[in-house]
């Protein structure tokens, strides 16, 4: 199979089932941001120990990274065809636990926090902030076309937990946090 198909030279793209759209189309900015999103988590989880203390976190992530594929996919399918894996109120529930789990180890907050610290920390804060512009992309979308609102409600939590996690490295990996001085 070709990596390239020429079949976008032309400035469109095709949704799942062959819908073909502009490359600027809102559907495609939104799930092309959660593309995004998910590089950057990639990036992040590799600067991270490859240790065994690391092994239940680095297996969160590969679960983040498919499910943000999956939200993707849902996005790139039109109004009223099938979509393969739809995101349910179950992985938001999972992602609110690992929020629960990582934040119950740290410190409590008494500053901003500042994006930074470890290069691992800091990419998580940069895909945290990715997944932000996903979210008010695709409430933006929800406006004209229907969009699956635990999606949306995944993409929320998400940010969360990668604040958390970002934090959660920094400390683990005893880099300081850099906070706001007013």
């Amino acid at each position: 199979m070709k990596i390239y198909t020429k079949t976008g030279d032309k400035g469109q793209t095709s949704l799942v089932y062959g819908v073909r759209v502009p490359k600027h189309a809102p559907r495609v900015e939104v799930y092309g941001t959660c593309d995004e999103a998910n590089s950057h988590v990639g990036a992040a989880v590799s600067f991270l120990p490859k240790e065994h203390k690391w092994a239940e976190l680095l297996e969160t992530f590969h679960l983040i990274q498919t499910k943000l594929f999956h939200i993707g996919a849902e996005l790139a399918t039109p109004e009223g065809k099938k979509v393969g894996w739809p995101i349910v109120d179950e992985d938001v529930d999972y992602l609110e636990k690992q929020i629960d789990c990582l934040d119950a180890k740290l410190l409590p907050l008494t500053n901003f926090v500042l994006p930074g610290g470890h290069p691992a920390g800091a990419a998580l804060h940069v895909a945290r902030t990715v997944v932000r512009r996903a979210e008010r992309g695709a409430t933006q979308l929800m406006e004209t076309e229907p969009i699956n609102p635990t999606a949306i409600k995944y993409l929320n939590r998400l940010s969360d937990f990668l604040f958390v996690a970002a934090r959660y490295v920094n400390s683990q990996l005893g880099e300081s946090e850099p906070n706001l001085h007013e």
